[in-house]
């Protein structure tokens, strides 16, 4: 990926990219671009010397890029070659009854549960799941509600349609990620669109969510259009701002966090609507499923058993973590909450300043890894926030730059050899091997949780030296 990238500027280019270059030209992405530092308007905490556009006009940047983008076929074809051969490969399976995505599996049984009137919590396994899927309905009823379309078509095609959407979503991520780097010396953001696009596939995070059938990408595509987009246009699409984020939240709760975040930016009113919209549709499910709302909310909710044990090797979160080198003390929970809170006040600090500096990405970054830590399960398939992380760790390397200038890479490349490795799965796991673990292997085994709290500390260090030297030039 690192290579690809340091060869966007480029005048000669040779097969794939050559090919992405004449089709984004088509898209002329760069005339007329607005200046780096993503949409923003004065009262989102927008730094004046980053060239923030006119509140009405930040919201249609977006517009404008799918405008150009079905002006080129050629780029359109390569956007959605890949969705649309992973969606074959779900009407293959459909025929051939392949076994195709375990999760997605799940989804799709809980919306057919759902219009059956059967119970989704009274056993640990749904009567319409197929025999290679036999696993408990963890979600909310609401979530149930949300997975009626899979319903409607095949268990593999509701993967490959699940798994194609993702992919469309993730390129949507990458490309309002890119509107809001710091600095932008790409000269075509469609390019760089569909670079990343490929090159984050091989991402562990990534490619398991799209194997099992996972829902996570769409989920991180919600809150980021929430929070990146909708949160900066004009009025009329403002209004709905927050909405994304409470049906996110019905879906998993823990997006929850971003109404918190929400709050904390100044967004009250959005911050309000997410949690309306997230009550809104509970209300709606305790009118249509009352005993299944009461079963989740008062037992399903809280029963550790549902989930899979939180000591497994694939759990990345301060909880998993404390389970592994505690032995599985029973105080693990309070424990991992204790550690949160305290983690949480240079978080939000943090946060607040990056936002309030012009750097809305990364306040959400912190506060989407900070979800993560704390969260009660956060699977590896759940990291695929490293994606956004990825594409501003790329951005950051300077023009030009060697690879003897380790400096430079190194972020990016310790984020990629730990999310592209896929090293968890090297790791001895299952059957409590994760508790017989030497020092060494506790490292290892936890290098997802232990990334963005060492990103975290640097980042934090540096903001605090900041902080620390502006007081001295005003004087």
């Amino acid at each position: 990926m690192t290579g690809a990238q340091g060869r966007f500027g480029r005048d000669h280019r040779h097969g794939f990219l050559s090919v992405v270059e004449r089709a984004a030209s088509e898209v002329s992405e760069d005339q007329g671009e607005r200046p780096a530092g993503g949409p923003s308007s004065p009262d989102r905490g927008a730094s004046p010397d980053r060239g923030a556009s006119s509140d009405q006009g930040a919201g249609q940047w977006l517009a404008i890029s799918f405008a150009r983008l079905f002006r080129s076929p050629r780029l359109l074809l390569l956007l959605l070659l890949i969705p649309l051969g992973v969606l074959l490969a779900g009407i293959v399976g459909a025929v051939f009854e392949l076994r195709l995505g375990v999760d997605s599996a799940v989804y799709r049984s809980g919306g057919l549960t759902l219009l059956r009137g059967e119970p989704l919590y009274e056993f640990n396994t749904l009567g319409s799941e197929p025999w290679w899927a036999l696993l408990p309905f963890t979600y909310p009823p609401t979530a149930a509600l949300l997975f009626i379309p899979l319903a409607l078509v095949p268990t593999q095609l509701a993967w490959g349609l699940l798994a194609a959407l993702s992919i469309l979503l993730l390129v949507l991520v990458i490309r309002v990620s890119i509107e809001y780097l710091p600095t932008r010396r790409w000269a075509k953001p469609a390019t760089a669109t569909v670079v990343f696009s490929i090159c984050v596939l091989a991402l562990e995070p990534v490619w398991r969510t799209l194997f099992l059938g996972q829902i996570n990408v769409v989920l991180m595509a919600a809150v980021l259009l929430d929070v990146l987009v909708v949160g900066a246009a004009g009025p009329r699409l403002r209004r709905f701002g927050g909405i994304l984020i409470g049906i996110a939240a019905a879906v998993k709760l823990t997006p929850l966090i971003f109404v918190a975040h929400l709050f904390f930016i100044g967004r009250k009113l959005d911050a309000l609507r997410a949690l309306v919209t997230f009550f809104a549709l509970q209300g709606l499910m305790f009118l249509l499923i009352p005993v299944d709302f009461r079963e989740f909310w008062m037992h399903a909710v809280q029963d550790p058993g549902r989930t899979g044990p939180i000591h497994w090797a694939g759990n990345q979160n301060l909880a998993g973590l404390v389970a592994r080198i505690s032995e599985l003390t029973p105080h693990t929970t309070y424990i991992a909450i204790g550690i949160g809170a305290i983690l949480a006040i240079p978080a939000v600090w943090l946060m607040l300043r990056l936002q309030r500096s012009g750097r809305p990405l990364q306040a959400l970054l912190v506060t989407a890894f900070f979800g993560l830590l704390v969260s009660p399960v956060s699977w590896s398939h759940h990291w695929v926030w490293v994606v956004p992380l990825i594409v501003l760790l790329a951005a950051r390397i300077p023009a030009g730059a060697t690879l003897g200038q380790w400096r430079s890479w190194s972020p990016l490349a310790a984020v990629v050899l730990v999310f592209g490795s896929g090293v968890l799965l090297w790791m001895s796991n299952g059957m409590d091997a994760e508790l017989r673990w030497s020092p060494f292997e506790f490292v290892i085994g936890s290098c997802y949780l232990l990334t963005p709290i060492v990103f975290g500390a640097v980042l934090l260090g540096s903001e605090l030296r900041r902080a620390r030297r502006a007081p001295n030039r005003g004087k």
